[in-house]
């Protein structure tokens, strides 16, 4: 059997919800795309339940799904297009009005796309009494994310303090908006022309909150195979199509060792998470097991979306893990 083959078995039992050799832990799997050398390679796709969101039914390559923090990734991505256009520096102090004067004004873009602006953030996505991600997506501050998140206290001297904050990415979505300038359908327009239409990415809709920011913390969706043709991007280091798209060095940004998780042992770059077990690696990484990881060595990128719940993370890594240690280095014929 060849390694696709092996990559097509493991990917089929991930839909079907077949018991998993080796894992007694498992969620629901409701996409799996493979791509070699800019080729989807194996594929799989489940059955999707009726959630808050909408109505369940088959999955198919083109069904819009929920990003969580895989956007993040999508941020760094049109940061880097804003950079490069000259609209925003990384090294200047984030331009947010309300922290003129304070000692908020040393952050930088940098710090808050590294998670280390020092601001409080307590991200998590249960205890809605101790949860300021609840509270700023559904809560007090689900009319302006931005503002609210900009508005809690300084912790921490800026860049000394790693703190995983979905807070801190809609701040940097704000500023990203200003930057572009014209209001929520101008941002959204430029999302399109700007970063979805070169990658050839049709079904990609980003949300936005009342105050008019994309919630860049938490919501894109998008179809499987266009989540892979982003991860595609960053393997390609900012080119697709023969156009490059984000400027020179910027994937390298995203890949640049900044901190550890202590939680997961991932490290993390910008808006970007590293995977110590491929050193190679990066990985855009969301809430119920959204991964979009991209694997230059291997000459892939392997998308999962699903609902796998926080405690089994550990499980749908091994079973990643499994996955791509199966692909060949890259090619090969179609499956799925």
């Amino acid at each position: 059997m060849s390694g696709l083959d092996d990559a097509q078995q493991i990917i089929d039992l991930l839909v079907t919800g077949a018991p998993l050799p080796g894992r007694r832990e498992r969620g629901r799997t409701l996409a799996v795309v493979v791509m070699c050398d800019g080729e989807v390679v194996a594929e799989g796709y489940g059955e999707r339940p009726d959630t808050l969101f909408g109505p369940g039914g088959p999955v198919t390559s083109e069904t819009p799904l929920i990003s969580w923090s895989v956007a993040k990734s999508l941020v760094h991505a049109a940061v880097g297009i804003a950079v490069g256009d000259g609209l925003l520096e990384v090294a200047a102090p984030a331009p947010v009005p309300a922290w003129q004067g304070s000692a908020k004004a040393s952050i930088t873009l940098q710090h808050l796309l590294e998670m280390r602006s020092g601001l409080r953030f307590v991200e998590d996505y249960v205890d809605d009494a101790t949860s300021h991600c609840l509270d700023m997506l559904f809560g007090d501050g689900a009319g302006d994310h931005a503002g609210y998140a900009a508005a809690l206290p300084l912790d921490h001297v800026p860049g000394t303090v790693w703190n995983y904050s979905s807070g801190t990415t809609n701040i940097v979505a704000r500023i990203l908006g200003d930057a572009v300038g014209g209001g929520q359908d101008t941002m959204a327009d430029w999302l399109h022309e700007r970063l979805f239409t070169p990658l050839g990415v049709t079904t990609a809709q980003a949300t936005f909150d009342p105050a008019g920011t994309w919630v860049g913390s938490s919501y894109v969706h998008a179809g499987a195979r266009d989540f892979a043709r982003f991860g595609e991007l960053y393997r390609h280091d900012g080119v697709a199509g023969g156009q490059r798209v984000l400027p020179e060095g910027w994937v390298d940004h995203a890949r640049r060792p900044g901190s550890i998780d202590p939680d997961s042992g991932l490290g993390y770059g910008a808006h970007w998470w590293l995977w110590p077990a491929f050193p190679d690696a990066i990985v855009a990484q969301g809430y119920d097991g959204q991964l979009v990881i991209v694997l230059p060595s291997r000459r892939a990128t392997v998308v999962h979306l699903g609902q796998w719940p926080a405690a089994m993370r550990e499980a749908l890594m091994g079973v990643m893990a499994d996955l791509i240690a199966v692909l060949p280095s890259g090619g090969g014929e179609r499956h799925g």
